[in-house]
């Protein structure tokens, strides 16, 4: 919502991979991470690069545990170590295999490389939800890998029917 104080996530799109009673559990999937590149990552963790992945974008995925890399990407994939199927299309893989699928050409064909994650305690979401603090719509593989990032968040509000500009940051009742 616009009224987002917090710099982190002030017009952030959030993915969800995991709600439950526990908490919850999102990728900031608009945010490009500042000063990384796929490559640095790879050349950092030592693995060899056999192919072009100059459009694997890195993203801030949350403020949570930044030294933490998740790979959120396309369902064809599927790693030999662990890949947790998300929904619509849509796949996280959280192991350095498909780092290296990926540095030799062998990975999903649809990749966001993610540090970090935004994560909410046990009914915190729903409580920010109910104050007005998010909107949800659904998250289709489209908006998470096609649509730019500088348009992500409007296109998530359009889904709804929502103008951006009519928007307010005071909650109400009616």
């Amino acid at each position: 919502m616009p009224g987002m104080t917090d710099f982190r996530f002030s017009q952030s799109v959030v993915y969800m991979c995991d709600h439950s009673a526990k908490g919850a559990m999102g990728l900031i999937i608009n945010k490009p991470a500042i000063d990384v590149s796929f490559t640095d990552l790879l050349e950092q963790l030592e693995i060899e690069q056999t192919v072009n992945t100059g459009d694997v974008g890195v993203y801030f995925g949350g403020p949570v545990e930044t030294g933490r890399g998740f790979v959120l990407h396309s369902s064809e994939y599927e790693s030999d170590l662990r890949t947790l199927r998300v929904d619509n299309g849509i796949a996280l893989t959280p192991t350095l295999d498909i780092l290296e699928d990926i540095a030799m050409g062998e990975g999903p064909s649809r990749v966001m490389m993610m540090l970090g994650y935004a994560g909410w305690g046990p009914g915190q979401l729903e409580k920010e939800i109910a104050e007005n603090g998010w909107l949800t719509c659904d998250g289709t593989p489209d908006l998470v890998f096609d649509t730019a990032n500088t348009r992500k968040w409007g296109r998530a509000l359009e889904r709804l029917g929502i103008n951006p500009a009519l928007l307010s940051a005071e909650a109400g009742n009616a």
